[in-house]
């Protein structure tokens, strides 16, 4: 499951930096061109919408994901409080150990 999630976020990250760079690359354009034409105006200033909504659908997968990754934890905390405080204490203690020695 993990390594298909990792797949479904790598495809979404470079879906939204191809989505990123073609807006840019077409505001670009409309901005050279925008002056004159009001048509050029009305698409520059719905391109930033747009990839918004590009991106909130390609992030889509790893949102789906996050949540039941968080919800999976929420549920060993409650079926098992000491063993979180333990990992907990374990984690906070080797971050301090790593912070320390620098």
């Amino acid at each position: 499951m993990t390594k298909y999630s990792t797949d479904e976020f790598d495809r979404a990250k470079a879906q939204m930096g191809r989505d990123l760079n073609a807006a840019i690359t077409h505001s670009q354009d409309l901005r050279k061109s925008a002056a004159p034409h009001d048509d050029a105006r009305t698409k520059f200033e719905e391109e930033p919408g747009s990839v918004v909504a590009s991106v909130a659908e390609q992030s889509q997968p790893a949102v789906v994901e996050v949540r039941s990754a968080a919800a999976a934890a929420d549920d060993y905390v409650r079926q098992s409080p000491w063993g979180a405080i333990g990992i907990a204490t374990a984690a906070g203690m080797l971050i301090g150990f790593l912070a320390a020695r620098r």
